[in-house]
This record gives structure tokens, C-alpha cells and sequence, in this order.
């Protein structure tokens, strides 16, 4: 995932933004979303994927403990490379008719990803291989929600961690990322987090004026977090301490056969699941008024 580049936009817009900056540098049947019950058996694309990419990452020893899980993410990331893209797929219940008042349903698919669930689905893969024997979609379903909720509990819409400083501080509480920013020498970035009620016509569920006050109150309460952010220029400098699957925002760092430092990501512009050409610094510098990045280190963490 990209950080929130010095603008703090929540992770799917900025995203969105990354993807068409640097679209000129880069390398089921329907979404299994909007529901909690399992696919049907063998059959369903999704279900067929999760086990074989699970046995894929026992077969390389990827789900051990000892092994990082950003490189068991990023395999997952190659496995999926090629699938497509499809955008706004947690909001699909709202188009749908449904209410971001109510419990929101939990969106889940291996077969199609926008920004953020490519890398949620990544990690949520790599958790679930863990066990012996082969993961449940019930299992992968759980280590996505404990990921996408703060707190780990889904509710209503305002339940789901938008902005990806949350998404840090909140995996980072409950042992499932850990906030590189300080040690990487990130400068502190103070200023408000408002995009989200600043652009209130582009999100469906804020034209509810509950909703809508909800992510306000949010808004403000991270005001009183500190960000880190690497600045752009910096990049360079601090490249040799990032890892495969270290999480930037909506995409994973991705160190290539060569050592070279790129962006594996599911990009808007580029329609499907790929690594880019660009390095991570020429990547982030594409992005207009991009001043640094996010970094987060994701961890095996609890079990579910």
C-alpha cells in the first residue's frame, strides 16, 4: 500500500492516483464479495487458488514463523500477477443498495483485487498457510477482517481503516505490522487528515449524515497521531533497509532477482496484478505532490 504521500489520502484514492502517475514507468466468475459464507467447494476459482498458492508457500517453507511474511506475501503477489483489476470492490454492497449504517458485509476475493485487497488478500494467504493442513476460506475471511477493521471487529463502514496511518498504528497495536517510520528517520507530518470529508460526493456511504459525522469525528481523532514519513528524496538512502512485502500504502516493496527495489501492486492503469519497471524512488517521485512514504512491516502476529 502507498503511504499517504504527504497529501494523507485514505489508501484506495491515493492508490488510484500512484497507479496512473507512474502507469508510464511500470512493469469466479463474478467478485466473491459482499458475503460471509463460504464459495462453493472445489469447483469455485477462489477457493481452488487459495490452496493451491497455500501449498505453494508450504512447499517453498514461506509459512514458517522464522520466514519473514512479506516474502510469503509477495509470492502470493507473483502467483496472482496477471489477475485483474477491478475497482471499488468494498463498496460494492452500497451500490448494491445496501447501508453504511449497518454491519458492513465482508468482501473477499482471490480472483479479482483492487489496491487494497490485493494486499490484504496477499497477507491474509500468507497467515492462513500457517497451519499444516490446508487453510479454509473461513480462515482467510477472518485474517482479512482482522486486517481491514480497526480493532479487528467489523461493524458499519466507519469500522474499516480508510487511511492508511490508522491501518499502521492499529495493526501496529495488536501485533500485526510494525511502524517503520521513526527508525527510518521519517519526518513527522502534522497536517489534518481531512480527504475524506473534503470529497464527500465521491464516497457513497457519506451521503448518510451519520456516516458522514462518524468519519469526521475519525478524521479528527488522528490528528492527534504522529505520522512518519520518508521523505521522497530519501528513498535512495534508506532502500537497502526495506524488505519484499514491506507495505507502501496500497502496494508492497519488492526486491527483484537483481536487488533492485520495485513496487508490486495492482494498479488502475495497468488493469492487472503486476510488478513495476520503475524503482520504488521513481515510482513515489511520478506522483504529483508525493513528499515521502509510509512504511510498514508486516508480522505474523496473534493467532486468529
Amino acid at each position: 500500500m502507498f503511504p499517504e504521500f504527504g497529501r494523507s489520502l485514505p489508501r484506495r484514492d491515493l492508490l488510484r492516483a500512484a497507479a496512473a502517475a507512474a502507469a508510464g514507468l511500470a512493469l469466479r466468475a463474478p467478485l466473491a464479495a459482499c458475503r460471509d459464507k463460504a464459495p462453493p467447494p472445489q469447483a469455485d476459482p477462489d477457493h481452488a487458488r487459495l490452496a493451491d498458492w497455500s501449498a505453494a508457500l508450504r512447499a517453498e517453507g514461506l509459512s514458517r514463523s522464522a520466514a519473514p511474511l512479506g516474502h510469503a506475501a509477495t509470492r502470493v503477489g507473483e502467483l496472482a500477477a496477471g489477475t485483474p483489476y477491478q475497482p471499488h470492490t468494498l463498496e460494492a454492497y452500497l451500490r448494491a443498495g445496501g447501508s453504511a449504517a449497518g454491519p458492513e458485509p465482508l468482501a473477499l476475493s482471490l480472483t479479482r483485487f483492487d489496491c487494497v485487497t490485493l494486499v490484504e488478500a496477499c497477507l491474509a494467504v500468507g497467515r492462513a498457510s500457517q497451519a499444516g493442513a490446508e487453510p479454509t476460506w473461513e480462515q482467510f475471511g477472518r485474517e482479512v477482517e482482522r486486517m481491514r477493521y480497526r480493532g479487528g471487529e467489523r461493524r458499519g463502514y466507519t469500522s474499516r481503516l480508510h487511511y492508511f496511518s490508522e491501518w499502521i498504528t492499529d495493526g501496529a497495536a495488536r501485533g500485526l505490522v510494525r511502524d517503520l517510520g521513526a527508525e527510518l528517520g521519517g519526518a513527522e507530518d502534522a497536517r489534518p487528515l481531512r480527504f475524506m470529508t473534503e470529497h464527500r460526493a465521491s464516497y457513497a456511504a457519506l451521503a448518510d449524515d451519520a456516516v458522514f459525522g462518524q468519519i469526521g469525528a475519525i478524521e479528527r481523532g488522528l490528528d492527534r497521531r504522529a505520522r512518519r514519513v520518508v521523505p521522497t528524496a530519501r528513498i535512495p538512502e534508506i532502500s537497502d533497509r526495506l524488505e519484499s512485502g514491506d507495505v507502501l500504502h496500497a502496494a508492497f516493496a519488492y526486491r527483484d532477482a537483481g536487488g533492485v527495489l520495485r513496487v508490486l501492486h495492482a494498479p488502475l492503469s495497468g488493469g492487472v496484478v503486476e510488478v513495476t519497471s520503475a524503482t520504488l524512488r521513481e515510482y513515489v517521485g511520478a506522483i504529483r505532490r508525493a513528499t515521502g512514504i509510509l512504511v510498514a512491516r508486516p508480522l505474523w502476529g496473534p493467532e486468529a
